[in-house]
């Protein structure tokens, strides 16, 4: 076991974590979504007892749901993800007048929404500098969470497995082909996925199955965001994906609590059976 000082140390060394993960003896990586903040959200997942069960966790950057579904007793565990992992995250370590510098000392456009692999020096797969906080946590943790460096898009069902209960949160919108991601996402799972996504509420048509297309940014101004369904559009997608049922554990706020005729977004955990 490290000591709590070369813990911290191991800690600060990676250049950007997104998970706070509690690394013991007090450590806590210091994660752009905070710890209290990540433990309520698991909560809200509403996981299934795990023990003997195989977990798939789908876009785990630094793993903080594939350690916690190792430590409810999960058998196995694969951390998947290659998007993240492959790009320096250094740019996202600025704040938006920093980011603007260092854009135009790369001889970009300030002002201009860049998708990550278009940004010189920053996409390095041959290195994946965006795991270290992954391989970090994982090694002092004592982990036996295998990591899997794929495309879900283009990963092969046979060779990966068929998982009892897959994790599917906040990567829905960031592909470019919804349904295509949600039928390989039934390829492999077994039992039930848990899909985590944002969703838009469009007041009078909470029954019609609609999904906004977000063309550049509209979304957190975060232009690797690319759809957005309704929860009506995201459980018909879930059923035409070959699901036999869904039930929403986390979906609309209450009708007191929306306000107006704009259309409003929030977040929604879905639960997807075999």
């Amino acid at each position: 076991m490290s000591a709590p000082d070369d813990v911290r140390r191991e800690a600060d060394a990676v250049t950007y974590w997104f998970h706070s993960i509690d690394l013991g003896g007090g450590v806590i990586t210091e994660g752009h979504k905070p710890h209290d903040a990540l433990q309520a959200e698991l909560e809200s997942l509403r996981l299934p007892l795990l023990e003997g069960k195989s977990v798939l966790d789908i876009g785990a950057w630094d793993g903080f749901y594939s350690f916690a579904a190792e430590a409810r007793g999960a058998t196995r565990v694969v951390a998947l993800d290659h998007y993240v992992w492959q790009f320096d995250l250094f740019p996202w370590t600025l704040d938006p007048p920093a980011q603007k510098r260092w854009l135009a000392e790369q001889g970009l456009d300030p002002e201009r929404v860049y998708q990550p692999e278009e940004m010189p020096g920053i996409h390095r797969p041959d290195e994946l500098p965006g795991m270290a906080g992954f391989r970090t946590a994982r090694r002092l943790l004592g982990s036996a969470v295998e990591p899997v460096v794929a495309d879900f898009m283009e990963v092969d069902p046979d060779e990966v497995g068929r998982f009892d209960v897959v994790l599917f949160l906040g990567v829905l919108y960031h592909l470019r082909d919804p349904l295509r991601s949600l039928r390989r996402l039934r390829e492999l799972t077994a039992e039930l996925a848990i899909v985590e996504t944002s969703i838009v509420a469009v007041p009078g048509y909470e029954d019609a199955a609609l999904w906004r297309f977000l063309e550049r940014g509209e979304l957190a101004g975060d232009p690797t965001n690319w759809w957005q369904p309704n929860l009506a559009g995201l459980e018909a997608a879930l059923s035409a994906a070959g699901f036999s049922r869904t039930e929403a554990v986390v979906g609309p706020p209450p009708p007191d609590e929306v306000a107006g005729d704009e259309p409003q977004q929030y977040r929604a955990v879905v639960h997807a059976y075999v």
